[in-house]
């Protein structure tokens, strides 16, 4: 298996206080899709501050290319790749194991034997763990302060996709959202805290663990709003004539491919029906075939990959966010939002966003009310702009302010970072 392992970059030149191990289960670099944006802003933010010691691994060969990118901000690096086949054999292994099937996948002998030569040599402060799946690596350090950055729950996700599928993927996916919740709570109890995206996903988390709702932190994600700026969207990439809608994201990710099929069947063709000249844009990167088969339908084109979504964004009419499977914040709405977009969303996609005053779109899974608001909007001359939208991710979705907290929930003020490394050695148990 390889490995690729960095030396100290540009980190020496911080401010830095003391040392983080931060565990992630996707080399945080790209920001390109949603889980990568929150990761990528907490490896800058902490890189700032403290030495970071980086262990992830890549799933997308594409990915390789920013390697020197990310040695750059920290102490050392230890990525390990992470190929589909791979990843299977490891989940059987897992259902052999009885453990989840998503801790299985991360099992791997190179990353435990750099995290135990870590915890020789360099002694970090804290443990920084991203997606439940990497948290068993840090389980057998106890001494050391560990925060579990859940996301959302991933085992309300498998929960949904059982819902969604019958036969044998149905019980495979029932007994990986069981395995996953049971680990979820005891991660939470072991973990010295435990962080979710939105303070709905937090307080629901609560409720499914009473015994560490004490130490659950609701931590919102936030948009780069100089870059997400109506202002600088460029000219329109769409036809002559079209009043678009589009829904953007990562075209491979199973929540998205169902989200697109239900809009593209069952709400775009009561849209296309009254209105000639609208289009359904679906724009991301690696559509997978049940994606790419919509573009068959009249009226629906999908893109693929784009060198910028921002001007897809900015003139279209409205942008849709149609899943049916989410938890915690979505990026994609948050994005619109900034760019000032009228949003038709579904209540998952929304969930965790604040209802506000001046907000444009609509809340709904109703095929029929989404199609009617899509109606009201392309009735307009040119594309509307929501402005209260903007304004209110300037108002709570700033990636500085949240990450702020973030810091602190990290490594609280009364930590000493010179404690060393007493207490560090590998503890025995349930927590174990």
């Amino acid at each position: 298996m390889r490995s690729a392992r960095g030396s100290p970059g540009t980190w020496g030149r911080t401010r830095v206080m003391g040392s983080v191990l931060f565990l992630c289960h996707r080399m945080p670099w790209p920001p390109d899709k949603g889980d990568k944006i929150r990761s990528y802003h907490v490896l800058r933010r902490l890189a700032e501050h403290h030495r970071v010691y980086l262990g992830t691994f890549v799933d997308d060969p594409a990915d390789w290319a920013y390697l020197d990118q990310v040695k750059a901000i920290c102490a050392d690096v230890c990525v390990c790749p992470l190929t589909t086949w791979a990843a299977r054999w490891r989940a059987l292994g897992a259902l052999v194991r009885r453990e989840p099937l998503t801790v299985g996948v991360y099992r791997n002998r190179v990353m435990r034997g750099w995290i135990e030569q870590l915890m020789v040599e360099h002694r970090p402060d804290a443990v920084l763990c991203y997606s439940s799946g990497v948290a068993p690596l840090a389980m057998p350090y106890a001494g050391l302060r560990r925060v579990m950055d859940f996301v959302d729950a991933d085992s309300d996700k498998w929960r949904q996709y059982a819902q969604a599928r019958r036969g044998p993927m149905g019980v495979i996916y029932r007994r990986e959202a069981r395995q996953l919740a049971a680990l979820e709570r005891t991660v939470a109890e072991c973990f010295d805290a435990s962080v979710f995206a939105s303070e709905a996903e937090a307080a629901l988390f609560r409720k499914q663990a009473p015994a560490s709702a004490d130490k659950v932190h609701g931590i919102l994600n936030g948009v780069d709003a100089d870059y997400w700026d109506p202002g600088l969207a460029g000219p329109s990439p769409y036809g002559p004539g079209e009043r678009p809608i589009v829904f953007v994201g990562a075209m491979d990710y199973q929540a998205n491919v169902d989200a697109a099929q239900w809009f593209a069947r069952e709400v775009w063709p009561r849209i296309h029906a009254s209105r000639q000249d609208a289009r359904f844009y679906i724009v991301g990167s690696k559509p997978a075939p049940a994606v790419w088969a919509l573009g068959q339908l009249e009226g629906i084109k999908v893109t693929g990959r784009v060198d910028d979504v921002r001007p897809w964004l900015a003139h279209a009419y409205a942008a849709v966010a149609p899943l049916r499977i989410a938890r915690g914040i979505q990026n994609k709405v948050l994005e619109a939002m900034a760019m000032e977009k009228v949003v038709l969303a579904t209540p998952s996609a929304w969930e965790g966003i604040d209802d506000f005053d001046g907000r444009q779109g609509c809340i709904s899974d109703q095929p029929g009310t989404m199609a009617d608001e899509a109606l009201r909007w392309l009735e307009l001359p040119r594309p509307a702009r929501a402005a209260a939208a903007r304004i209110r991710v300037l108002s709570h979705y700033q990636w500085a302010r949240n990450l702020d907290v973030y810091q602190r929930v990290l490594v609280p003020s009364a930590m000493s970072h010179a404690a060393g490394y007493a207490g560090h050695a590998p503890s025995v148990g349930a927590c174990s």
